[in-house]
């Protein structure tokens, strides 16, 4: 892993702590260490059924409550598990999102398309890797598959009914930010499928389909949105979605991943590593908090 090699380069002492196995007690109020950086990644139900996305909500929890510093371990937790709530965030901030409909029951998915242009997604809660997405060109197409079950599982028994938003130039940008500031951005084309993932264990996936990824240079304005989305949803450091809406020309915003890899082959896409940023950033943490 990268970062885990450029600790070992600096000689920074660290421990990887697996989350299966984990046990915690929660009348325990001492922590693995004073610093904490979570990396469950929202798409680890794709991997392993006992998956453990809410089992760490607790855990960060709970260390944080006994003085950690835990980076991506607040509010952002809840935020990243939940499609639902990113959209309702970045709505509160004024951005434009793709038109949704959110449901708790199979049953309702049609009447809550009814007012929505076709084709339509229908999207789990909780997803990653363009996981838990289908496309339904009609709304009596859609009101069939979803009486027979033909649609995307859901693991809290939510789901989005969204728009298909046609994409202008095929790409979509993703901003990453780091401590609430921008760090860089890439275009990702994914030849019009919806797994856009670009980072390293992604890319090297068996039967991923071939993505394109180039440096990106957002307008300010959608750096200033990102900024506005990251310390929002107390995002210490993880990517922002956002794609050009080619029916209208506006900027939609879609998905915040709060515990994303960066982009794979970083130094032939930007020209320079942003794990050494990152690092630089974990070492002043790390002097700042108590031993």
């Amino acid at each position: 892993m990268p970062l885990f090699a450029e600790l070992d380069r600096r000689g920074i002492s660290f421990e990887a702590l697996g989350a299966d196995g984990h046990i915690f007690d929660p009348a325990d109020r001492s922590v693995p260490a004073p610093l904490i950086f979570n990396r469950i990644a929202m798409s680890s139900f794709l991997r392993e059924p006992d998956h453990p996305i809410f089992y760490a909500q607790a855990a960060m929890a709970h260390w944080r409550n006994a003085g950690a510093r835990v980076l991506n371990g607040g509010a952002i937790m809840g935020i990243d598990a939940s499609k639902a709530r990113q959209l309702s965030l970045m709505t509160h901030l004024g951005l434009l999102v793709p038109e949704t409909r959110i449901v708790h029951r199979r049953a309702d998915l049609a009447a809550a398309a009814a007012t929505l242009r076709f084709p339509v997604v229908v999207k789990a809660n909780i997803g990653g890797s363009g996981a838990g997405i289908m496309r339904y060109e009609t709304l009596d197409q859609l009101a069939e598959m979803a009486t027979e079950g033909m649609v995307p599982d859901s693991i809290d028994r939510v789901w989005l009914v969204q728009e298909y938003v046609p994409v202008r130039g095929g790409r979509i940008t993703r901003l990453e930010t780091m401590a609430g500031r921008f760090l860089y951005a890439i275009d990702v084309d994914g030849g019009g499928g919806f797994d856009l993932c670009p980072a390293d264990a992604c890319v090297a996936a068996p039967g991923k389909a071939a993505i394109s990824v180039t440096e990106a240079k957002p307008s300010q304005a959608l750096i200033n949105a990102a900024e506005r989305i990251s310390a929002a949803a107390e995002l210490d450091i993880g990517g922002i979605e956002v794609m050009i809406d080619d029916r209208d020309g506006t900027s939609r915003f879609y998905d915040i991943n709060g515990f994303s890899n960066f982009v794979a082959n970083p130094v032939d896409v930007l020209g320079w590593d942003p794990h050494e940023r990152l690092v630089d950033w974990l070492e002043t943490l790390i002097e700042k908090v108590p031993a």
